[in-house]
Formats: C-alpha cells, sequence, structure tokens
C-alpha cells in the first residue's frame, strides 16, 4: 500500500495494510507470524505494539533490555484516535 490516509483520520479509518505500512515506516518490525505484533527499537527505549480488537496498545520497555522484561509502561489506543496522535505518543516513549 502506497498511500496513507491523511494523519489526523482517525485509526479506524486505516484498513489494516494501511496500519502495517505506517508500522513498517515507523521502523517497527513484524513479530514471527503473528500480524498484530510489532517490535520498536528506539536507542533509549524498545516497545512492543499489538494491533488488537478494540484498540491499538503499546508497551515500551527500558533500553534494549531482554524480550518480555516486566518493568515497563503500557498504553491503550482506541482506534478513534487520530494516527498523528498515536505517532506522536508511540515516538515520545515512556
Amino acid at each position: 500500500m502506497s498511500e496513507l490516509p491523511s494523519p489526523q483520520a482517525p485509526l479506524y479509518n486505516h484498513p489494516l495494510p494501511a496500519l502495517e505500512c505506517w508500522l513498517t515506516q515507523l521502523g517497527a518490525i513484524q513479530r514471527g507470524p503473528n500480524a498484530c505484533l510489532w517490535d520498536l527499537r528506539r536507542p533509549d527505549w524498545s516497545a512492543e505494539i499489538e494491533l488488537a480488537v478494540e484498540e491499538l496498545s503499546v508497551r515500551w520497555l527500558p533500553g534494549a533490555g531482554p524480550q518480555g522484561a516486566t518493568a515497563g509502561v503500557e498504553r491503550h489506543f482506541p482506534y478513534g484516535f487520530s494516527r498523528a496522535d498515536v505517532e506522536a505518543a508511540i515516538l515520545a516513549g515512556p
């Protein structure tokens, strides 16, 4: 998919291929065969992103620590939020 809806459009106006394209553009990598789980790594933190049924969930982990670390911050973003707002929140980190 080459064209995303407007950044101000709510996530529910994005078809799944558009959401996947957007996450890829952010630098996230799809985790294995499970299409709803994504990993995003930054120098100071990493994030686990889940495309759930009613919301997008983000769990930030400090540093580049081991997968499954229990410390972290988790937030849930309803699909009614705009892509721009969710992107800003994700990239702001924990």
